[in-house]
């Protein structure tokens, strides 16, 4: 099991545009048979983690919910959740949320998915595989 940071950036080493949108990585041309593509990737996670900005963000820029796995959003305020979706909300450190994490993924990867800060405190608890 191995838990990865796996996001895409801009050539100047940002995630998000400064008003947080994802946008400008939509209109990207990806090679989904390439080293390392998307679809392959998710096939190997089975829970996810990502803080309040990107959760938000996909609510409001996706038409559904993506992912089947349970994810743990860092949060300190009331989100809605998608019917059907495995949210759990937390908060504090990322320690005790990896170990719930590391038992609902059945063996399969975890993925950080998105918040730079966020990731950055599973890389202090030398949490993420390098």
């Amino acid at each position: 099991m191995t838990t990865h940071f796996y996001t895409a950036s801009s050539l100047d080493g940002f995630i998000a545009t400064p008003e947080h949108s994802l946008e400008w990585l939509f209109k990207q041309d990806f090679d989904f048979e390439g080293p390392m593509a998307y679809p392959e990737f998710v096939k190997g996670i089975g829970a996810l983690f990502m803080g309040a900005s990107t959760y938000e963000w996909l609510l409001s820029n996706q038409g559904e919910w993506g992912y089947e796995q349970p994810v743990w959003v860092f949060t300190h305020r009331d989100l809605p959740v998608p019917e059907g979706a495995d949210i759990r909300f937390v908060q504090g450190s990322v320690t005790q949320a990896h170990a719930e994490a590391v038992l609902a993924a059945q063996g399969k990867d975890i993925w950080v998915v998105g918040g730079g800060d966020l990731a950055g405190q599973f890389a202090d608890a030398e949490l993420l595989e390098v």
